[in-house]
């Protein structure tokens, strides 16, 4: 792993249909791990792992605006470039790149807007978190705000441990 610069910390608050996080802002790190250096996926999980964040998945990004409002999810981009639409509709489009991590705080929303070459991700949730699976709901937004800030903080930030920018940022 490289030295991890400051990331970029982005606040969405609720826009009636997706919760998001009025007080965890997603993070950011570009270039966090090095892409040429060996199989890109296999490291972010060694690392995500290594900081109580076990790796989930491999796989892509939903193109459909989604949140979770149980679990914090991390994502590292190890194949293609994507842009991705967060804080629902009327959000921000972020582009990220092979070697990036985006850190995603419980009930922000995230949808796939264009990606070029295949794309390769992997997700993963602090230890002891489960993800459930939301679409935007005006019906249903009081209750999942609800569970959004019951969710409770990390132990560890996913790139850099204990010590890392996350917890910060995170107040913990």
């Amino acid at each position: 792993m490289n030295d991890i610069a400051q990331p970029i910390a982005l606040l969405f608050a609720g826009d009636g249909s997706v919760p998001n996080n009025p007080r965890l802002p997603v993070l950011h790190y570009r270039c966090a791990l090095v892409p040429a250096a060996g199989d890109l996926a296999a490291r972010f999980e060694r690392v995500f792992d290594a900081n109580r964040w076990p790796a989930a998945w491999r796989n892509g990004i939903f193109g459909h605006h989604h949140f979770h409002s149980t679990a914090h999810e991390v994502l590292g981009i190890y194949a293609g470039t994507v842009t991705v639409r967060l804080g629902g509709e009327r959000g921000r489009d972020v582009v990220l790149a092979p070697g990036d991590v985006v850190v995603l705080p419980a009930g922000v929303g995230h949808c796939r807007i264009a990606c070029d070459g295949r794309l390769g991700v992997v997700g993963a949730y602090p230890e002891g978190q489960s993800p459930d699976l939301c679409r935007p709901d005006a019906s249903r937004y009081a209750a999942r705000a609800a569970q959004v800030a019951a969710v409770t903080l990390p132990a560890a930030d996913p790139l850099c441990g204990a010590g890392g920018p996350l917890l910060g940022h995170w107040g913990s």
